[in-house]
């Protein structure tokens, strides 16, 4: 390393030059960005992989298992309701029924003329209501009508009425029915026997006959409303089920998508320089110079493999990084410019401008974020129309931000989503770099910025931390301490 400005130490402008006096031609220039048809394809591979597909199903067959239990549930707390009500109106419209028929034998009695029913005629027992009837026996033993009460009833045909009349007659008590009319329709028939004062004998029965039609009717209203209630229910059980079961296995979805980002990055990013050193071989063994010419590219390939390698164990760690991060206070100026220091020689220029900070964060990924940052200025970030190829970086270190520019093409802070997201590079790399950098800020709670260069190029941030105006924010916003006694 030579340094070509004089300064203090930190302020200092390095330029590193190729050993063979030339530029540092790359391994493998940048081709031309995938299509996006590609990236779509791939991205319906990765949603169509067997672990997803399997993950998917299950939670299907949880959805259906949960709305299937609701569903068992739900049909049999309605088939209660349902069953319960029908119960209580029938039961209700027997006791109506049987409180017209006491009322009625109540109302009958005898006279030395025969038998009297001027009660009936003015109780309200026998009015706006189910259909009252009195039987009596003839002196030929037949079953005579003697009364029925005014108001529409159900038509019920007479023998049926008679056959309710001697059934109640011979078992001396209330006995009901359930019968059809003549229109087809359910009709109650409720008979109780009423007796001679003197004899205590049998003398007929009063048979009331009941039309359950408008009870049917609210019963039928009230089973189409718990139908549908049932139903509103078993699907929003099914959609619940659905959230909760998918919530379930997010721990899971997490875990699989970042095996599958992991495997995905290691993929793509080995191709190239186990490519490069497998051509590098297979030339070498053909050159009758033998190795030593190809040994530089080789060197580069493994170097590049190295990094790969840390890349991908470091988004390993990051996945948790509540667990995996391990803070420390450390000088930034001094990481940065060993990291400087260790950069290969190349046709670039690199200066520095490191002024003394401390940051907590964690070395080994800072490390990390820095390299990446630097090899994209190098490898992207070369002067436009300079015939050399050449990339003019320069560090600067404050407080606990690190910013590398270049002068390359530039980008700006829209750029930046497109940047940092993996396979999507502008530029023909993989991107994965500079995703590695936004996700190390974001586990030191700080954040990955861009911007475009005055005079030309791209300046890339890395913040460690919350920006210095939200602290000053949390400390105008954190209560004085007391002053102490």
């Amino acid at each position: 390393m030579t340094d070509t400005a004089p300064g203090p130490p930190s302020h200092r402008r390095r330029t590193r030059r190729d050993p063979a006096g030339g530029p540092r031609t790359p391994d493998a220039p940048p081709g031309p960005r995938a299509p996006a048809g590609a990236e779509r394809a791939a991205r319906r591979g990765a949603r169509r992989s067997p672990a997803r597909l399997r993950l998917r199903r299950l939670q299907l067959r949880l959805t259906l298992a949960y709305t299937l239990v609701t569903l068992a549930g739900v049909s049999a707390l309605s088939w209660l309701v349902i069953r319960t009500d029908e119960r209580s109106w029938r039961a209700a419209a027997y006791d109506e029924m049987g409180r017209r028929a006491a009322v009625g034998t109540s109302l009958i009695y005898y006279t030395d003329t025969g038998i009297q029913l001027d009660g009936l005629y003015d109780d309200e027992a026998t009015e706006n209501g189910p259909q009252v009837t009195v039987v009596h026996t003839a002196p030929d033993g037949t079953l005579q009508r003697i009364f029925t009460s005014r108001g529409p009833a159900a038509p019920v045909a007479e023998t049926r009425l008679t056959a309710l009349a001697r059934s109640a007659m011979a078992r001396d008590d209330t006995v009901r029915a359930e019968v059809t009319d003549a229109r087809g329709a359910p009709a109650y028939l409720l008979g109780r026997p009423f007796h001679h004062d003197e004899s205590g004998a049998v003398e007929g029965a009063v048979v009331v006959v009941g039309d359950p039609a408008h009870r049917v009717a609210e019963h039928d209203r009230l089973i189409a409303a718990v139908l549908t209630g049932s139903g509103l229910l078993t699907c929003l059980a099914a959609a619940t089920g659905h959230l909760l079961s998918g919530r379930s296995l997010r721990p899971a979805w997490q875990a699989l998508e970042a095996q599958e980002r992991m495997l995905a990055d290691t993929a793509h990013e080995l191709r190239t320089p186990v490519a490069v050193m497998r051509s590098s071989v297979d030339v070498a063994g053909l050159d009758p110079r033998g190795l030593d010419p190809h040994l530089p590219r080789i060197r580069r390939a493994t170097e590049r493999l190295t990094d790969v390698v840390d890349n991908v164990l470091t988004r390993g760690r990051l996945q948790d990084p509540a667990d995996t991060l391990r803070p420390v206070p450390l000088r930034l100026d001094q990481l940065v410019e060993q990291i400087c220091e260790e950069l290969p020689a190349g046709a670039h220029t690199l200066t520095a401008s490191l002024e003394p900070s401390v940051a907590t964060a964690d070395p080994a990924l800072v490390r990390i974020a820095v390299r990446n940052l630097l090899d994209n200025a190098l490898r992207h970030g070369r002067t436009p129309g300079d015939p050399a190829g050449r990339a003019q970086v320069h560090v600067t270190v404050r407080g606990a931000t690190v910013a590398v520019a270049d002068r390359g093409p530039g980008v700006t802070a829209a750029d930046l989503p497109e940047l940092v997201s993996r396979f999507r590079s502008p530029g023909g790399g993989s991107g994965i770099g500079l995703s590695l950098v936004a996700e190390i800020a974001t586990a030191h709670t700080g954040r990955l910025t861009a911007d475009t260069r005055p005079g030309g190029g791209a300046v890339f941030r890395l913040a460690l931390g919350p920006r210095p105006a939200r602290r000053a924010r949390a400390r105008r916003a954190r209560p004085p301490a007391a002053p102490p006694s």
